[in-house]
């Protein structure tokens, strides 16, 4: 039951990014289902929703699990019957280094969760999306996937390749009521920034809390841009 809310799914929700857009699509009156591996953080998430009058739903998942994604959609359309927002917020650094010295395990972690992690949502996702009157869909992308840079191959590559997967996905819903768009926050004041630019000072960034916003802006049915890749300004 959901009580006329609208429902979002938010992937990376225990932190960062991810958890500001869960808590301001808390504060906006959708019931929120957070994903991500983190079950304590997941709980403190709950605990600040439920504090704030909101309603949240837990689902501690490892997206580097492709097959537990697979099994998302049967308990969720069991539950709620449809979805009407996803908001794919989770992401990993990898490692910076050259690419003649990229690890197979940095490569794998880095494809699975920035891409194939992606793409196995949609898959399982898409059906539930389509029972909705206004499904939308919105990906975190970097400036990376369009201008890398030496000694970010990873990173830069699983993102173009995000970028790649969801503008052909959108361009398959023109004939459907979902919209499905790239996000690019651009240098935020999250863990990953940090353990990409250890020298910056992160106060000179803007918060997560103020990037969810536009993100959430994006999930709401009034939105209608699809295969767009929106850059934030501060």
């Amino acid at each position: 039951m959901t009580d006329g809310k609208r429902i979002a799914l938010v992937t990376g929700a225990s932190r960062g990014i991810g958890k500001a857009v869960a808590l301001e699509l808390a504060r906006r009156g959708w019931r929120v289902i957070a994903v991500a591996r983190a079950q304590k953080a997941l709980e403190q998430l709950d605990d600040r929703i439920r504090a704030e009058g909101g309603e949240a739903t837990l689902i501690p998942l490892d997206l580097r699990d492709l097959n537990a994604i697979d099994q998302l959609a049967a308990p969720l359309f069991e539950r709620f019957g449809r979805l009407d927002g996803l908001a794919a917020c989770a992401g990993v650094l990898g490692a910076l280094t050259p690419v003649h010295q990229i690890t197979p395990s940095v490569m794998d972690e880095t494809t699975l969760v920035n891409y194939l992690a992606n793409q196995r949502l949609i898959r399982a996702l898409h059906p539930l999306l389509r029972e909705s009157d206004a499904g939308r869909a919105v990906f975190i992308t970097s400036g990376a996937s369009k201008n890398p840079k030496a000694y970010w191959a990873p990173y830069a590559a699983s993102k173009a390749a995000l970028d790649a997967l969801v503008t052909s996905y959108a361009a398959e819903l023109n004939v459907t009521p979902i919209k499905a768009n790239l996000f690019n926050p651009g240098a935020t004041r999250t863990a990953m920034r940090q353990k990409a630019f250890p020298g910056e000072d992160p106060m000179t960034l803007p918060a997560p809390e103020e990037v969810a916003p536009a993100i959430v802006d994006m999930l709401a049915p009034g939105y209608t841009q699809n295969g767009a890749w929106v850059q934030f300004e501060r």
